[in-house]
């Protein structure tokens, strides 16, 4: 694999209950999932791996700190957040895009955009794309679908305070900068990708839409790679104190480690954390043609909304249970293959209840399966959650090694301990793993690899 530097030259550039109790009656159904994949379809697999996170922004270092149950919650240093009632937070400490985003864009960018041109272009160098094979590749099958929740938060906070004065005191890059789509069409420019691309918004479940959404066009034939996930930087003065509005954040201001306990009695709301997560997914038989390193083999996905309030997931965990069952079906995967979860659970009080209720039903009988969430340890990325948790899953498959719960010292009233990871890492042979992600509005995504055979 080339060095950075042999890379830098070509990377700089109205609810109605009897509708919903019709439709719980089919969700709870057990849904029969043999179907075998068509042989004929372009398979996807992952090739390559790009991060940015609290916990370190090398994929391996990120994924050994994981391992080893470190915490990477801590006090908000960037800014004052005194009069806050919550103040601490995922948040990145040291950070540099040198190398990776040209000086003159840098300094103009959002930080959502410097994670994820910084993290797509390491997945890339992760994935062995050096000079001569990026020269080789077909453009026009090269695509982009990278999404963020948030966007340029603090770019379009800047442009307010300038227009305070005068408009003309507004960068010319706050529009640009601002919007979600500008981070995977900045890194297209720069690889001169002509293919997919886009982003996609759909609060926290954003990248594992993206993700999902980036291996349809592979399996149609419309791409041969695709980079793809998520990418957000909340932790600004608006970005947490709108969440604190909201009510929704955990205030252990003296204990951060201690503060994201997916699962525990004595949770009190979810931790923000910032970063990326991007994955390079690539069409089987392209990746095997240039010698590519197959981490694991994408299966499919899916996707439902619930239809019930901004906020709070269904009580029934109805759309959850659809949406995996839907996952299942369209992969072709069977249930009882189904032996890791990494789960959305961001310590929040009725959240993570559902999803382990919604998990029980669906996978209750697989007596090996094994649950843990991410978010223990770097809080929820929000948009870039489902990426960095994606990378997460699949360095399980590759490492054999399972991450712990960290904090998980009291389980809450009906949670079976044999079922979620303790405080230490596992061992586990994978032999399917999905990870759900849900977000603000409704929206459930599910998405499943396994090892590559």
């Amino acid at each position: 694999m080339a060095s950075v530097p042999s890379c830098i030259s070509f990377f700089s550039r109205p609810r109605n209950s009897n509708v919903h109790g019709k439709v719980m009656a089919v969700a709870l159904q057990q849904v029969t999932t043999t179907r075998k994949p068509d042989m004929k379809q372009r398979r996807v697999v992952v090739t390559g791996m790009g991060v940015v996170t609290s916990l370190g922004h090398d994929k391996d270092v990120f994924y050994k700190n994981l391992l080893e149950g470190v915490s990477g919650i801590s006090q908000i240093e960037s800014f004052d957040c005194a009069e806050f009632p919550t103040r601490i937070g995922g948040e990145i400490k040291c950070f540099s895009s040198e190398g990776w985003v040209a000086p003159k864009l840098a300094k103009r960018m959002d930080k959502f955009m410097l994670y994820l041109l910084t993290a797509g272009k390491k997945a890339l160098l992760d994935a062995g794309i050096t000079q001569d094979i990026m020269d080789d590749l077909n453009k026009e099958k090269c695509g982009v679908l990278i999404g963020s929740a948030m966007g340029g938060m603090q770019v379009c906070c800047d442009g307010i305070e300038a227009f305070r004065e005068s408009y003309k005191k507004i960068n010319p890059f706050c529009i640009p900068f601002t919007t979600t789509n500008m981070g995977s069409a900045v890194l297209a420019m720069d690889l001169g990708w002509m293919g997919p691309n886009y982003s996609i918004s759909a609060a926290c479940a954003t990248s594992n839409f993206c993700i999902l959404n980036a291996s349809n066009h592979i399996i149609k034939g419309e791409a041969d790679l695709m980079l793809c996930g998520g990418s957000d930087a909340p932790i600004i003065p608006i970005g947490l104190g709108g969440f604190a509005a909201c009510r929704v954040l955990s205030q252990r201001n003296s204990d951060p480690t201690q503060a994201s306990r997916p699962w525990d009695l004595n949770r009190d709301g979810f931790v923000m954390g910032e970063g990326a997560g991007v994955l390079l997914m690539e069409e089987l038989e392209h990746a095997k043609k240039r010698g590519a390193n197959i981490y694991a083999e994408f299966l499919g996905g899916s996707f439902t909304y619930d239809a019930y309030h901004m906020a709070e997931p269904h009580p029934n965990g109805l759309g959850i249970i659809l949406c995996i069952e839907k996952a299942l079906s369209n992969s072709g995967t069977s249930r009882e293959d189904v032996n890791y979860v990494n789960a959305h659970a961001a310590s929040t009080l009725v959240g993570d209840l559902n999803e382990y209720k919604a998990l029980i039903h669906c996978f209750g009988q697989n007596a090996k399966l094994r649950v843990n969430s991410t978010k223990s340890m770097i809080g929820h990325l929000l948009g870039a959650a489902g990426g960095v948790e994606a990378i997460s899953t699949v360095q399980a498959i590759r490492t054999g090694w399972v991450h712990p719960n960290i904090n998980l010292e009291n389980p809450d009233e009906g949670v079976d301990t044999n079922v979620l990871i303790n405080s230490r890492k596992e061992r586990l042979d994978i032999k399917v793993a999905l990870s759900n992600s849900f977000g603000f509005g409704g929206q459930n995504s599910s998405i499943i690899f396994a090892p590559f055979k």
